[in-house]
């Protein structure tokens, strides 16, 4: 994947969002779906192809990545 072109990225908060600072925000891109936290917006951003983001959910959703 290359570098994504954020400039025109519609982020979006996750509806999960308590409100309490812990919250991260989506964005489709051109070649997947991109992540930040939004507490530091200028900060990283974490990019996933669709597959890739596809397989992420399906951790989550099963647990994948608890110890």
């Amino acid at each position: 994947m290359n570098t994504p072109d954020l400039a025109n990225a519609a982020w979006r908060t996750s509806s999960y969002s308590s409100g309490q600072g812990a919250c991260v925000e989506v964005a489709p891109i051109s070649d997947g779906i991109a992540t930040r936290d939004t507490k530091d917006r200028t900060g990283p951003v974490l990019a996933f192809t669709r597959e890739g983001w596809d397989s992420f959910i399906r951790g989550l959703a099963t647990d994948e990545f608890r110890p």
